[in-house]
């Protein structure tokens, strides 16, 4: 487990405080921890190292190195700011080379948060990001949900309704990333804006997490977790969901960051809490939702 102190923002008109927890482990199988994650608002995030990739760990390693030196840690970032992070990640990635000098066949997942002011009147939101498998989950007392959309060979099959979900965990093409940092010159993530307002907590995950254990599975340890700890505080989660997804299985890397926001007094969405249903509401609807096949 990684401790994690609290963190807080003055903001106009009130503040921010950032309760966090991260853990990663190697897992049972590998023989080298490929993943790397960020944990300082106003930016959280998760990188994995793509697999069977000669320097995936230098590659996940090239994202924190970007964002330690791009994003600044004492309030809200911006989009732009982040945008330009990831760009400046994938040349880093790029230029990145073998013991002869030969470029290094080299990439990553990236999957993350950040807290952002944008607009006039100045607005908090959380932006959402990610390229490749890597993901994004909000949970409140109503549930657990997938923020992310996976850039996968599994996800582009499910989305023209080739296979199931179901069918998802153990498709022969389930490794396949479609998207990933370093692959090519220009990468594109895929961006989802959710307002800030009260309190708020997100889950970011490699794949490590999500192949031992699907969101049902997620969902109920987190439960568990909140029943038997009551309160704000996130620590110990991480290291809870890392060890059940060994224990399953451990067939990946893991690495798992948690983050809890709470406003104070700024006027943000009325300061109140945001459950699923109204996140759900202002994301970007980039796939057919499982009801809308019936």
């Amino acid at each position: 487990m990684v401790a994690v102190p609290e963190v807080s923002f003055a903001l106009p008109n009130g503040s921010v405080t950032f309760s966090l927890s991260a853990a990663t482990d190697l897992g049972s199988v590998r023989r080298v921890n490929e993943d790397s994650h960020f944990v300082l608002p106003p930016v959280v995030l998760v990188a994995d190292g793509m697999g069977g990739h000669a320097f995936g760990d230098r590659a996940s390693r090239a994202v924190v190195e970007v964002f330690q030196e791009r994003i600044a840690a004492d309030g809200p970032s911006d989009p732009d700011t982040v945008l330009a992070a990831i760009r400046e990640a994938n040349e880093r990635i790029h230029a990145i080379r073998g013991p002869g000098g030969e470029q290094a066949l080299a990439g990553t997942t990236l999957a993350g948060l950040a807290f952002v002011a944008m607009g006039e009147p100045t607005r908090h939101l959380w932006m959402a990001f990610n390229i490749g498998d890597s993901r994004v989950y909000s949970w409140s007392d109503t549930g657990l949900h997938q923020v992310t959309v996976d850039h996968s060979a599994v996800q582009e099959l499910f989305e023209i309704g080739a296979i199931s979900r179901a069918q998802m965990a153990d498709h022969p093409e389930r490794n396949i990333i479609t998207r990933a940092l370093g692959v090519d010159a220009e990468v594109d993530a895929d961006v989802w804006l959710l307002p800030a307002g009260g309190v708020q907590s997100f889950l970011i995950c490699s794949d490590g997490l999500t192949k031992e254990l699907d969101d049902h599975l997620i969902a109920r340890a987190i439960l568990e977790f909140e029943r038997d700890r009551p309160g704000d505080g996130l620590d110990g989660l991480a290291e809870l969901l890392v060890a059940a997804a060994v224990e399953a299985g451990g067939s990946d890397n893991v690495t798992v960051v948690a983050v809890r926001s709470h406003l104070h007094g700024t006027g943000d969405d009325e300061d109140r809490s945001m459950d699923t249903a109204e996140v759900l509401e202002h994301l970007e609807q980039t796939q057919p939702r499982d009801e809308a096949r019936g």
